[in-house]
């Protein structure tokens, strides 16, 4: 069950407010305004009695106050034609190393990687419970100064860190994430904690039932600590407890939505953290906060018990510091459990290693040949060619208006989402009340026609076709995160990408490229970032006032 503040509309005063309206020839000829049409009088005298009748199945609709947990039962799903979707699971092994030891200073522990943690546990140089008391103590020191905390699980922490402790007692070693702690973004539900999804409306929302993601964090033995912020309803850094900050420099927000899932991230509160992507919320914060962000391809992870936003967009993915670690979480959180009709079982065979001379590697050119010679972009090329790469110069199509379908597509199925909050004006609650921000896109979109949503979806199709070919024809893509109309456009196809650090800017923030791969293939992508970071050390880099 759940427990809002959302106050119930009467439906008897709605239904009838509905019903006495009557459609007239004047009001279809005002609209059509709106929708790019124009009909003669007599068409619009044949509309209006259908027209007025449909009010009434509006008003039925209305009355029934669907909760955001109600799917949509059309599956958007990426599997065109020709794709071979792998489905033999070989098994995967990561390297924890033998001779980890604890460092004499104990903040450092912050920003071991999962696998050095990993070594600790398993070979008993440090309890499960110790570390999560650890990082909770981190959080509460920095998570203020921050504003990436929602709520802290301190009693479901201390319980699973027990549990991972008596498990290895009785030599039961569930792998590397083995007593790990880790933070979600608190767009998912978990029990025994509050599910704010960032947003006065939703303050005090309790939901019972844990998501799928948590479920199978904790089947692998991983920790939850904490709930991390999020922009409201999963737009930007704004939440209700203020703006998210960059570790960086904190005068700075960390970038949306996955804001707190980075922000905590790289400032050494949490190991890793999960979180969610459907039009550049890893991207983003994880390009601002120097982190190490993956957003598998659409349909990857099951989204039961989180918030939908946008069906036919959302997705899960860790967000880490390295890609070693992206794959060792991934790796445990992919698949489906039949609930969520558009994810998928597919196999993950990471191995860590790639020959890189052998990939078939590009870079967008129309994005980064203008830029200057010492650019982090270029800097980036050169250092691939250094490692025996050969890149080979493509020009990424920005002439499908990628930005303004998925837009549309985003607006129109988040106001479905929450139509409650728009009709019962409950949206008036919300922090951020601008033109762009979620309570006018959830008004706007109420006025796009389904014959346009449709169509909308359709060319979509017609751009993931076009697409297909030009993405698969390589290994690796290379961009900046948010240049151009990439981002929309393998949102729109859920392509994968990985975005990581490539260096520091004049300003001391972190610089991070974004590497796109073909569907289905994070394993090959992982380990192309792997071999980079080995080769550089940038994700090694952390926010000085955190270590």
């Amino acid at each position: 069950m759940r427990k809002t503040i959302i106050t119930t509309l009467s439906v008897l005063m709605l239904t009838g407010k509905l019903m006495a309206q009557n459609v007239t020839r004047a009001s279809i000829q005002s609209s059509e305004k709106m929708l790019d049409l124009n009909f003669t009088d007599a068409k619009r005298d044949s509309m209006t009695d259908i027209l007025s009748k449909n009010i009434k199945t509006y008003a039925f609709l209305h009355s029934q106050n669907f909760k955001n947990d109600v799917p949509l039962p059309l599956a958007f799903n990426v599997d065109l034609p020709g794709l071979a979707v792998p489905k033999k699971q070989l098994p995967v092994h990561f390297n924890i190393p033998a001779n980890v030891e604890l460092p004499k200073n104990s903040n450092d522990l912050a920003f071991y990687s999962i696998p050095q943690l990993a070594s600790l546990i398993k070979n008993k140089k440090i309890s499960s419970e110790k570390l999560t008391r650890f990082y909770l103590d981190r959080l509460r020191k920095y998570g203020p100064a921050l504003h990436c905390v929602i709520e802290l699980t301190d009693t479901i922490a201390i319980a699973q860190a027990k549990k991972a402790d008596a498990d290895l007692a009785k030599g039961i070693y569930h792998g590397p994430l083995h007593g790990i702690p880790y933070g979600i973004k608190d767009l998912f539900a978990v029990k025994g904690t509050h599910t704010t999804w960032g947003t006065p409306p939703y303050k005090d929302q309790i939901i019972d039932e844990t998501c799928f993601v948590a479920q199978k964090l904790q089947a692998a033995g991983a920790v939850l600590v904490a709930k991390l912020s999020l922009g409201e309803l999963a737009e930007d850094d704004v939440w209700f407890g203020g703006l998210t900050r960059n570790p960086w420099d904190i005068s700075k927000g960390s970038g949306g939505s996955s804001a707190g899932s980075s922000s905590a991230t790289a400032a050494g509160l949490v190991p890793f953290a999960i979180g969610t992507e459907t039009y550049g919320s890893i991207v983003d914060p994880a390009m601002r906060c120097g982190v190490t962000g993956l957003r598998p391809t659409y349909g990857s992870i099951a989204r039961t018990g989180a918030m939908a936003l946008c069906w036919t967009s959302d997705k899960v993915g860790p967000i880490c510091r390295s890609a070693e670690e992206d794959a060792i979480v991934f790796n445990y959180i992919h698949g489906t459990d039949k609930k969520d009709a558009s994810a998928i079982d597919f196999a993950f065979n990471y191995t860590g290693s790639v020959d890189i001379k052998k990939l078939k590697i590009a870079y967008v050119k129309n994005y980064i040949d203008t830029l200057p010679e010492n650019s982090t972009e270029k800097q980036t090329l050169a250092t691939l060619k250094k490692m025996g790469a050969t890149v080979t110069g493509i020009n990424f199509p920005d002439n499908l208006h990628g930005d303004e379908t998925l837009s549309l597509i985003i607006g129109v199925e988040s106001a479905a989402a929450f139509d409650e909050l728009t009709r019962t004006n409950q949206d008036d609650l919300m922090v951020q009340q601008g033109k762009d921000r979620w309570p006018n896109t959830f008004r706007t979109s109420r006025f796009v026609p389904a014959v346009e949503y449709l169509n909308a979806c359709r060319y979509r199709y017609q751009v993931m076709t076009q697409m297909d070919p030009f993405l698969d024809k390589y290994d690796v893509i290379i961009t900046p995160p948010e240049t151009g109309d990439q981002l929309a456009i393998t949102n729109l196809t859920g392509n994968p990408s990985v975005t990581l650090p490539n260096g520091l800017l004049k300003n001391n923030m972190p610089a991070s490229i974004s590497f796109i791969g073909k569907h289905f293939s994070e394993a090959k992508l992982l380990a192309f970032a792997k071999a980079y970071q080995e080769y550089t050390g940038y994700n090694l880099k952390h926010p000085a006032m955190f270590k």
